[in-house]
């Protein structure tokens, strides 16, 4: 298995080189053996892209998708 900052090094790359912009905020942690995402988007869609996106690339590894969905009323407040 790679090494711990490796993944997340890759997790982090893997979503700010993503073509959707909103993935590139996404922060990635490392969470008692798990990679962690945290962070804000605008729909579920992104949600699990990002979680996808991540696992193209760490394909061995539990992935925690703490991200949070805003509702729409926070949508329209940005």
């Amino acid at each position: 298995m790679a090494e711990r900052g490796t993944l997340v090094e890759r997790a982090q790359a893997a979503l700010a080189n993503s073509p959707f912009h909103e993935l590139h905020g996404i922060r990635v942690d490392q969470q008692h053996g798990a990679l962690a995402l945290c962070g804000h988007v605008s729909s579920f869609y992104h949600k699990q892209l990002a979680q996808e996106v991540v696992r193209s690339v760490c394909c061995d590894v539990k992935l925690i998708n703490a991200i949070e969905v805003a509702t729409p009323s926070e949508a329209a407040l940005d």
